[in-house]
């Protein structure tokens, strides 16, 4: 059988009665003890001697899936009433308890041990920016000589085995059961520091509950997610929830915003803030970020402490928010003792700076080409601003933006995204981005009707096909020109009308580069994981 990265190779056995215990549940019915050595709320992930947690939910109830989860292994169930009965009547053991979604991680914790030790963990938090950050506290602790963990957005990783996302569900924080399962096999790996990007759906479902993170960052808070939250307050007040003693020891806080400003003074743990010396917030910082050189390359930077200390070094990235999310890597990992200012200096100094891989992220997809095309997975308009104006410099030619917007998602940042990506650019192309079940026409009528209202001067172009969309805009530029696609970013497939559909932005972008005659390096292989799995190139969204 394929391992899972996501549990432990040698689980120890737990016995249901331990568990009953710490979740505060009965055991029905009446049994000898049941040894448990794994647990999942995902029937497909069930291995011999799970415990499966039966959630109740709006449409159905996890129960309906007890007869896979039992040809899979599972020994016992954790669930409700209803889930209980319907497990009893396939002949297995249930702990009963009230609600059992807010018990999962409790259960995780008992059964894969992660209460009692774990690498040093990191958790980062923000509306953009996480998934760099993340990042560079991976890259950071591998320079410090530290075997490295990560969980985001796009993978998993313990030490050098990788699993992309699409693989093995979509979330950017995954369920409780699952991470904690992670983190159990970072220990038996021997992972030293891991890296966790928190979103405020993971924060709201409880899927950080039960463990303990040595440092917390919070990048910033602009407009997203206001179809779940109805306001930038409560959308702040679930991210907050992540600098509180339950959660983390310390934080780390950009104060570059209201938002950031308000985290420091709301947050009920040790926080030290950082910030831009040319930001609203610098006066209230205690680490100051000075920008001491830009270019498509690299950024260079001094970060200075509170006590006068000095470091001086580089980011291979565009963008002084890429330093500012160095910066706040930096001082996280300072701040908690896992790595003193020195021992940081003397590791980015053998390196000549940190040089992070960070998939989909201000990815250059055009390699050597005179002509750059830069595709990101940013999707907000504050991404878009902070992308743009680090480009606008350096693009002697026309800057082309080509983006679009989700569907079934916050359509009140529509219009502010279509003026983000209008403000520096010189051409405009709207296309689909990941409709979803809505109409994708209507989706790209608001942002065409703010342009062309607000922007009048813009060169536009609608095209619904993305793909078409990014070979027009090179079927046009010219050397000098650049080429930015937002949204896509490290991708392999879109959801159109309720079907996930194979498609890399990534792709797309060399093919029109070769078709035009541009150098470009060969088109990367965007479905290759997939088909080495036997995954479907076209299947039905769940």
């Amino acid at each position: 059988m394929q391992s899972d990265l996501a549990r432990p190779n040698s689980p120890s056995a737990t016995p249901l009665s331990a568990v009953a215990r710490v979740v505060g549940g009965r055991i029905s019915p009446t049994t000898d003890d049941v040894d448990i050595t794994g647990v999942s709320s995902d029937s497909r992930r069930i291995r011999p001697g799970d415990l499966y947690v039966a959630i109740p939910g709006v449409t159905m109830h996890g129960a309906e899936f007890l007869p896979s989860a039992v040809r899979a292994g599972a020994v016992a169930v954790l669930s409700d009433e209803a889930g209980a009965a319907q497990a009893v009547a396939l002949g297995l053991p249930a702990i009963i308890v009230d609600s059992p979604r807010a018990v999962t991680s409790a259960a995780a914790s008992a059964i894969y041990r992660t209460d009692a030790h774990t690498p040093a963990l990191f958790a980062v938090t923000g509306t953009n920016g996480k998934t760099t950050t993340t990042y560079l506290l991976h890259a950071l602790f591998a320079a410090l000589g530290l075997k490295p963990g990560l969980s985001g957005t796009v993978e998993r990783v313990v030490g050098d085995a990788r699993l992309e996302t699409r693989l093995s569900g979509r979330l950017t924080t995954p369920e409780s059961d699952y991470l904690h399962g992670l983190v159990a096999r970072m220990t038996e790996d021997q992972v030293q520091a891991a890296a966790i990007e928190v979103s405020s759906h993971g924060l709201d479902g409880g899927r950080v509950d039960g463990l303990s993170f040595e440092n917390a960052i919070f990048t910033n808070l602009s407009q997203d997610h206001l179809d779940v939250y109805g306001t930038l307050e409560t959308y702040f007040a679930s991210k907050l929830t992540l600098f509180t003693p339950e959660h983390a020891k310390r934080g780390v806080i950009a104060v570059e915003d209201e938002w950031g400003r308000r985290a420091a003074l709301e947050a009920t743990i040790p926080v030290v803030t950082v910030a831009r010396d040319s930001s609203e917030g610098a006066s209230e910082a205690d680490w100051l970020l000075h920008i001491d050189a830009e270019a498509l390359e690299r950024t260079d930077f001094t970060l200075r402490g509170p006590g006068g200390e000095e470091l001086r070094s580089s980011i291979g990235l565009p963008g002084a928010f890429t330093a500012l999310d160095l910066a706040l890597a930096i001082v996280s990992v300072v701040d908690a003792g896992l790595a003193s200012f020195d021992a940081v200096r003397q590791a980015l100094d053998a390196t000549g700076g940190l040089h992070p891989a960070v998939p989909g992220r201000l990815d250059l997809v055009s390699g050597d080409s005179e002509l750059r095309v830069y595709v990101d997975y940013g999707h907000t308009a504050a991404s878009f601003r902070a992308v743009l104006h680090a480009l606008r410099p350096f693009t002697p030619g026309r800057l082309f933006m080509i983006f679009g917007a989700d569907g079934d998602r916050d359509k009140g940042k529509r219009p502010e995204m279509a003026r983000a990506a209008s403000e520096e650019s010189d051409v405009v192309i709207v296309t689909d981005y990941n409709p979803r079940t809505e109409d994708p026409h209507g989706i790209r009528r608001t942002l065409v009707e703010t342009i062309r209202s607000e922007f009048p001067e813009r060169e536009l172009y609608e095209i619904a096909d993305s793909a078409t969309g990014i070979d027009h805009a090179v079927s046009m530029a010219k050397p000098g020109d650049l080429i930015f696609v937002g949204g896509h970013g490290h991708r392999a497939d879109v959801e159109v009308d309720g079907r996930i559909v194979p498609y890399s932005a990534r792709e797309a972008a060399v093919t029109a580069l070769r078709r035009h005659g541009w150098l470009a390096p060969e088109p990367p292989s965007a479905f290759g994981a997939a088909d080495a799995a036997g995954g479907p190139q076209e299947r039905r969204a769940s």
